[in-house]
């Protein structure tokens, strides 16, 4: 037997798990389906999750349909991720109100319980770290944002059904999470049943573990996880050189291909609203017609927007050619040199949900295709996550 893991029911189990976390004081939020779209909310219930669920993923396209099987996690993530609840689309930072001649300011309130987040995959677990790195950062921490991530509760899930828009592997990720969760879920269906198998990757998760109804897992439990994983490993081949592309990108600012891009790109910004890791954002102050109150807001903001490199009376990125190379390149070249680490962790929502079904891997690929011959750093063809 493994002691450090045990074997849940996949819905009284779940049950537990939900109860749990919410008499230890989390607010829970998981998967739901909504309008025909998997959508993160807030759940009470199991039922209210997944089931049977299975989803058809390709460039500008993401459908969903349901099948008689019992897996809960068979699905891979829609176009929200976790970034919407600790640093939220619109949000208010500042409110000035005049009483009797003076003036009063006030922020909004803290988070009243820390987050709870059920089946965040490997890709979603490394962009909050990234998202961590950008936004906690020495230099300039995000108070509120610190405020929502603060004590934040992951329990994570292995991606057993990886669609053809994934490529974490080319970006250092895989299919199971290694670090940065409290909890990780790897759901088994084989001839012993269908369960769930839990491991604890913290002292929390341990402590939450411990209240949960399941017996002690076997190890051909652990042998079936691991069958698992390959399984996925095997579905998801390196697609470009993680590693290599900042230096195989620099210099390719008049590449001829973002013009080619250009001409299929709407410039309409799904891409970055998808994106688990994009952070840009803009402030804006609103004035009350009716009392003496005035309010700051923060909002999501993208780099495809004509007014985001608005400098000196004009846009610096004046074309669409110009604002997806800003993209593409800060998310694989730039982005380590100023957070040091990658701004991109293979999730494929980018492709995914962008309507014209464009590819950030042909994208990337058509640039840089001559420097990876040359430099014989063609992607291999399996990656092996390491244990």
């Amino acid at each position: 037997m493994s002691s450090d893991a045990v074997i849940l029911d996949p819905r009284s189990g779940m049950q537990a798990l939900i109860d749990a976390l919410d008499t230890a004081g989390y607010r829970v939020l998981g998967p739901v389906l909504r309008d025909g779209v998997i959508v993160y909310d807030d759940v009470v219930s199991e039922s209210a999750m997944p089931t049977g669920v299975r989803v058809e993923q390709g460039a500008g396209r993401w459908r969903v349909f349901q099948d008689a099987r019992p897996e809960r996690f068979s699905w891979t993530p829609g176009a929200d991720s976790w970034k919407r609840f600790v640093f939220p689309a619109r949000s208010e930072v500042l409110r000035i109100r005049r009483t009797d001649g003076s003036w009063t300011t006030g922020q909004p309130a803290a988070p009243d319980r820390p987050l709870a987040l059920l089946g965040a995959r490997d890709c979603e677990v490394r962009a909050l770290g990234v998202l961590d790195t950008v936004m906690l950062g020495p230099n300039h921490p995000d108070a509120r944002y610190a405020q929502r991530r603060a004590d934040a509760f992951v329990v994570a899930v292995t991606c057993g059904e990886p669609s053809s828009t994934c490529w974490c592997t080319s970006m250092g990720g895989g299919p199971q999470p290694h670090d940065g969760f409290d909890l990780r879920i790897t759901e088994l269906s084989d001839h012993a049943g269908h369960r769930l198998l839990v491991q604890p990757g913290s002292d929390r998760g341990e402590q939450i573990m411990a209240v949960l109804p399941g017996s002690d897992a076997h190890n051909a439990d652990i042998d079936s996880a691991a069958h698992v994983v390959q399984r996925s490993v095997d579905r998801l081949p390196v697609r470009l050189p993680g590693a290599e592309l900042p230096a195989l990108l620099a210099g390719s600012e008049l590449h001829p291909h973002w013009d080619d891009v250009a001409a299929r790109c709407l410039s309409c910004s799904n891409c970055t609203m998808v994106c688990p890791t994009c952070f840009c954002s803009s402030f804006s102050d609103h004035t009350s017609l009716d009392n003496d109150e005035a309010f700051r807001t923060q909002e999501w903001a993208s780099c495809f927007q004509l007014d985001h490199s608005y400098l000196g009376g004009r846009p610096v990125r004046a074309t669409t050619a110009q604002r997806y190379r800003q993209w593409l390149t800060h998310k694989l070249q730039t982005w380590t040199a100023q957070m040091g680490t990658t701004g991109c962790v293979g999730c494929g929502r980018c492709t995914t949900w962008c309507p014209a079904g464009i590819d950030i891997i042909e994208e990337a690929r058509a640039v840089i295709g001559s420097q990876m011959v040359a430099a014989r750093l063609q992607p291999v063809d399996v990656y092996v996550h390491p244990r």
